[in-house]
């Protein structure tokens, strides 16, 4: 059983260390699960709030990837029970962040561990987050359909040209396999040149390197997918990194999601960082080129828990349906508890590399976390490490 207080990782202000802050165990009510937190795995959003204090009020606890072992439930939770292994993105509030010993949060937004998989905690931790921005990424901003079950004999009605930019990063390998497993395989993808095997593992049928000139890039992407592109997922968002090579790309019809916040500028010893969010004003693009920021965050937009309680509405034929265009109650109830791990049980989806990290203490491991992201020494990994030391 948890005991009444825990240790959290918190930001103190802009730039500044992080910090061991201890905070009360919740006591889980309702459908709300309270999970051992075993492991996390660092993102960008982690450094965007410790030194651009993006979207933060000091103290904040940091992180929203969780894997651990469920201590204690809700009288209302139907969907796991204590001691089940689960793993989740989970962001809205301090109870449910994830850079803590002790996680609350409710049952739709956490997914059973599947069987074989209870070792193997630091590789189901790379998912959810990811998971979850490319799979809304796809079917909320862009239109793709995503039916889930899959019908075995499903082939998507349109063959769209898609071009992933960041093919290697942790969104994008999520964003190749789904397309991949629907069928959607006119696809080519940016990436490092030592990152080529790895794209092309996770589905893209052709690959070219970012950081060829950009007529070049034009003429390659085009030439790969035998005609100008219709979709474009930014798993990047950098204005000069990769926003604005996007809008010399992007022609007239073409759709455009980037995920935000756009960086414009990079932190440095002297200097803050700076960012964006309305992607449409940072950079010039095309005349009927539509642009969307990714909020992956906005993926549930009504209560969790009225959720659960309509999905439970639907039989399970209703369910296997082409889901396009808008949020829907079923995404937001199903998306974590039931498809991914599902599709991670199939080797559908397969976990991103891992760089373990390492350190003394919560505090240490944390903060060199931080640092490696700081620094940019990652790429086509994720940055995984221990949060309570003990199951």
């Amino acid at each position: 059983m948890a005991s009444n207080t825990h240790q959290a990782v918190v930001t103190q202000a802009k730039r500044a260390p992080l910090e061991i802050k201890q905070l009360p165990t919740p006591t889980p009510t309702g459908k709300e699960v309270l999970l051992k937190n075993l492991w996390t795995a660092s993102t960008p959003l982690d450094l965007h709030q410790a030194d651009g204090g993006l979207l933060v009020k000091h103290p904040q606890v940091l992180g929203d990837g969780v894997a651990g072992r469920v201590v204690a439930i809700g009288p209302e939770v139907a969907l796991v029970k204590e001691n089940d292994f689960v793993f989740g993105f989970t962001f809205r509030s301090e109870k449910e962040k994830a850079q803590q010993e002790y996680v609350c949060a409710p049952e739709n937004l956490l997914g059973k561990v599947p069987l074989g998989w209870e070792d193997r905690l630091a590789e189901c931790v790379t998912l959810p987050n990811n998971f979850v921005t490319a799979w809304n990424t796809l079917l909320n901003l862009l239109g793709l359909a995503l039916p889930w079950p899959k019908p075995t004999a499903f082939i998507p009605s349109t063959n769209p040209r898609i071009l992933v930019w960041g093919g290697s990063s942790s969104v994008g390998q999520y964003v190749l396999q789904i397309l991949a497993y629907y069928g959607y395989c006119n696809v080519i993808a940016t990436a490092s040149r030592r990152n080529f095997d790895l794209v092309k593992e996770s589905g893209a049928a052709h690959v070219v390197s970012y950081d060829s000139l950009a007529a070049d890039l034009k003429r390659d992407i085009e030439a790969g997918l035998g005609g100008i592109v219709d979709l474009v997922i930014d798993c990047i968002g950098n204005r000069d990194g990769s926003v604005q090579a996007i809008a010399g790309i992007a022609e007239a019809g073409a759709k455009v999601a980037v995920m935000l916040p756009v960086v414009v500028r990079d932190a440095s010893e002297n200097m803050e960082p700076e960012y964006a969010m309305e992607v449409e004003k940072v950079v010039r693009w095309r005349e009927g080129v539509e642009v969307k920021g990714v909020r992956t965050h906005f993926y549930l937009d009504v209560s969790p828990y009225l959720e659960y309680t309509f999905s439970r509405l639907f039989t399970k034929a209703s369910r296997t349906r082409v889901l396009t265009g808008r949020q829907d109650l079923f995404l937001a109830s199903h998306l974590q508890p039931e498809i991914m791990p599902t599709l991670l049980a199939q080797g559908v989806i397969r976990p991103n590399k891992q760089k373990f990290v390492e350190g003394a203490t919560l505090l240490q491991r944390a903060q060199k976390a931080l640092d490696i992201l700081r620094r940019k020494e990652v790429s086509g990994e994720r940055l995984v490490w221990r949060v309570a030391q003990d199951t």
